[in-house]
């Protein structure tokens, strides 16, 4: 479904552009339908970026994204209008996304304007309690309210349930859970894990460990804008490999014992002296150059770069 082959991002910053600012490095992965995909990294790391060139809302510098075999990096106009009507997003504050002005289902009533002009009022009506049932409001409770009216939840809800009304194929759910409170985050994860029952794709953007194991079926962890692993989920965390995914796994606070920092690990080694990347791969060092963005494969399934990789 989504592809990224060797995606990066690069920014012009300084006085008159005069540098460049490396933000996304040669990032590839995929996506598949019904399957939840998660990005995973500290601030900084790249990953809102992929997001919003994921939906075009940031130009690709390099690289190419294709959604169902068609480039979609440099669409534009009737086009990408279309590849909205598959894929869309909802990110980490939901009150954002709403003017507190006016109702906050004039969300829904903007789509039914933008891209189902053609329904009639009955058919509009019969989507739209379809949307709300699937994300599990009740069309009495959220319609005809201002934002300030609902929760932070039930507004996130409705975002999801404006991407649904276009029969959406791939979600980007950017941190959208950040901001909501522990009762609601369960909520929401099991609403988008029953979408994804459904054949919905999922790219679920977090800095939070724990929830990224909880929902994805896949992980890619980012560091300064490059993978330094990524595959399935069950095998990153049962077997981390990378010295970076090691610290973040060692730095997530434990519910059954008081909360330790983890010691630092050397860059060039993942604790025991070795780098394996180049163990795998039979060739160089850290020190080099070679295929510094490149992966090897630890398993099936499970892949990882050079220990130096993003330090």
């Amino acid at each position: 479904m989504l592809e990224l082959d060797q995606v990066s991002k690069v920014y012009r910053v300084g006085a008159f552009g005069a540098r460049e600012l490396t933000a996304v490095r040669e990032v590839s992965f995929s996506v598949r339908p019904g399957e939840v995909l998660s990005l995973i990294g500290e601030s900084g790391s790249g990953k809102t970026t992929i997001g919003r060139m994921v939906l075009r809302l940031t130009p690709v510098t390099r690289g190419r994204i294709t959604f169902d075999g068609v480039d979609v990096s440099g669409i534009s106009g009737r086009r990408l209008r279309e590849y909205y009507r598959s894929v869309q997003g909802v990110f980490q504050d939901p009150f954002s996304s709403y003017n507190p002005i006016f109702k906050a289902d004039r969300v829904l009533h903007m789509v039914r304007r933008s891209f189902l002009s053609g329904l009639s009022s009955a058919e509009w009506r019969r989507k739209l309690d379809q949307a709300l049932d699937a994300v599990r409001l009740d069309p009495g409770q959220v319609l005809d309210k201002y934002p300030h009216q609902l929760s932070g939840g039930q507004l996130q809800r409705m975002l999801v349930a404006r991407a649904l009304l276009l029969d959406t194929r791939l979600l980007v759910a950017d941190e959208i859970i950040s901001m909501l409170d522990a009762s609601t985050r369960i909520d929401v994860l099991n609403l988008l894990a029953g979408l994804k029952e459904r054949g919905l794709g999922v790219l679920f953007i977090t800095h939070d460990l724990s929830l990224g194991n909880y929902i994805s079926d896949r992980t890619v962890i980012l560091r300064k804008g490059a993978v330094v692993e990524m595959g399935a989920t069950a095998k990153v965390f049962a077997n981390p490999t990378h010295p970076y995914t090691k610290r973040l796994l060692a730095s997530v606070p434990q519910l059954h014992h008081k909360w330790e920092k983890a010691p630092a690990a050397a860059p060039q080694a993942d604790g025991a002296g070795r780098c394996v990347y180049h163990e795998l791969r039979k060739a160089g060092s850290c020190e080099s150059d070679v295929e510094q963005v490149a992966l090897a494969e630890v398993d099936d399934d499970h892949l990882v770069g050079c220990a130096r990789l993003g330090s």
